[in-house]
């Protein structure tokens, strides 16, 4: 309660991270609600193919005549839902991994830190684009799953240097003459101090699966849903020339437009969590 009194004291004094986390909560209620207040027929329509922005059409419509506002509505959820997945995944292999490296010690710790090592120097994305193009994907977690993958290694790596500079601490110590169980050093002593790390790279995660899956989808790799951010680049560029179509900026130009936006808002949040976690930047 007192950590989201300060977050909410923070978010009102930092104007970034107020609008970050206006912006966040807009997002929130598109991917949630607004599937309800804006209905999205699927249903072909070629006489409205291509049509600039208008009233009833604030975007124009897609190479089928269907809203575009409604496909970047209904596209929402899924993004979302992948950079949560991607998130979550990805801050749960790294705590496993830098917990069981800084804890053991010994060749537990020089393995997973050698392998740790190998894939810090892979790039990533060819990498998520060739094992997306491999596995059969048809849902946002799986694909969450599989930008999970090579999204840990940074975190793992800073986790583990926290756990072997914590283990030094006089507190753990105390614990571990007092012979309390592994699991309460874990939880209740280690894990509370590295909630900055865990926070801020969860968010992290997340931007970088909204850019890799849009990347990997625009090269028509992974065809989750003509609504998806991503897809609809892909069909605009790619698919239906729509890029070369005067009146079909708005279907064009809406994908990226939303994903920037997006990624603003992280950001923007991104600078509120750290000033949290700083008591110095409160200062």
């Amino acid at each position: 309660m007192k950590s989201l009194t300060i977050l909410f004291g923070v978010v009102r004094r930092n104007k970034k991270a107020l609008l970050g986390f206006v912006m966040l909560l807009g997002f929130l209620f598109m991917a949630t609600l607004g599937r309800v207040v804006v209905p999205l027929s699927m249903d072909s329509n070629y006489a409205l193919r291509f049509q600039a922005p208008s009233f009833s059409h604030p975007l124009g419509t897609d190479y089928a005549g269907r809203d575009t506002w409604a496909l970047i509505v209904h596209g929402s959820t899924d993004v979302l839902l992948i950079a949560f997945c991607t998130g979550f995944f990805a801050t749960l292999i790294a705590i496993l991994v830098g917990m069981l490296a800084g804890l053991s010690g010994g060749w537990v710790d020089l393995v997973l830190m050698r392998i740790v090592d190998v894939l810090l120097t892979i790039p990533q994305f060819p990498i998520m684009a060739i094992f997306a193009a491999l596995f059969r994907i048809n849902n946002p977690v799986s694909f969450g799953l599989i930008l999970a993958l090579w999204s840990w290694p940074v975190l793992a790596a800073a986790i583990r240097a926290q756990v072997l500079s914590l283990k030094q601490k006089e507190f753990i110590e105390v614990c571990i003459i007092m012979n309390l169980p592994m699991r309460h050093i874990i939880f209740k002593e280690l894990l509370p101090n590295m909630v900055p790390f865990i926070a801020i790279n969860f968010i992290n995660s997340a931007r970088g699966a909204i850019t890799a899956s849009v990347g990997i989808m625009l090269l028509g790799l992974v065809p989750l849903s003509v609504t998806n951010w991503g897809m609809m680049l892909n069909l605009a560029t790619v698919s239906t020339g729509a890029i070369f179509v005067p009146h079909a900026y708005g279907y064009v130009f809406a994908p990226i437009f939303f994903i920037v936006m997006l990624q603003y808002s992280l950001i923007c949040f991104t600078s509120g969590l750290e000033e949290l976690f700083d008591p110095r930047l409160r200062r």
